[in-house]
């Protein structure tokens, strides 16, 4: 009964704070521009809630910096509200800084689809809709070679054919609003935080204890 009444609670949270306001609103986000980052490479994906996803990344060693925004649609300069409503087209996606001398593509691919499910057609955990859907973006045809493979590979062996995971091209990628960047560290009491996003964090580094920052 215990096991059946959290399922429940965890399930009527979702990564949604369109009727609410912000939590914590944290500084203006910088511009990448304004960073040192002009070596490094830039990575993309959507597999759900980005608070969560943000925050799996970061965790990683040789990646300097990921953003929560917009990918996929067609709406241009998109807000929160506007995607939420599942209009737009766009996905709740991340933007990912990183050093390939440290961290290949093809891990940041691993860690993709490692750390989600991507069988279920627009829908992660408790979040449901076109916003939430699975998509791996791609900057250049190496990229895209890379992640046919790893799909290929992983419904031959393990999904059985049943990967929904979307392969696009990336047009552009949209900086979510200020307070949702860092959330989940900027507000680890906020409920959904609690019961999604830092259960989600803890699996995946029980999984890849090896390629967290604090092992380097």
């Amino acid at each position: 009964m215990k096991k059946y009444i959290l399922s429940f609670l965890v399930f009527s949270l979702s990564c949604d704070i369109s009727s609410s306001k912000p939590i914590n609103n944290p500084d203006p986000v910088l511009s990448i521009d304004n960073q040192d980052y002009k070596n490094m490479s830039k990575a993309y994906f959507a597999s759900g809630c980005f608070w969560c996803v943000e925050t799996i990344y970061e965790s990683l060693d040789g990646v300097k910096e990921v953003y929560s925004g917009y990918a996929g649609g067609s709406t241009i300069n998109p807000n929160y509200y506007q995607v939420m409503s599942g209009k737009t087209g766009h996905a709740e996606a991340i933007e990912i800084i990183y050093d390939e001398n440290v961290v290949s593509f093809d891990t940041l691919l691993k860690v993709f689809f490692d750390s989600h499910n991507p069988t279920t057609p627009n829908r992660q955990g408790p979040d449901y809709g076109t916003q939430y859907r699975s998509i791996a973006f791609y900057t250049s045809d190496v990229e895209k070679q890379a992640i046919m493979k790893i799909i290929a590979n992983l419904n031959k062996e393990k999904y059985q054919g049943n990967i929904v995971t979307e392969v696009t091209r990336l047009k552009k990628f949209y900086k979510a609003e200020a307070y949702h960047q860092n959330f989940e560290k900027r507000n680890p009491n906020q409920e959904y935080v609690r019961a999604v996003s830092i259960p989600r964090l803890q699996k995946f580094k029980r999984k890849f204890p090896k390629l967290l920052k604090k092992y380097r």
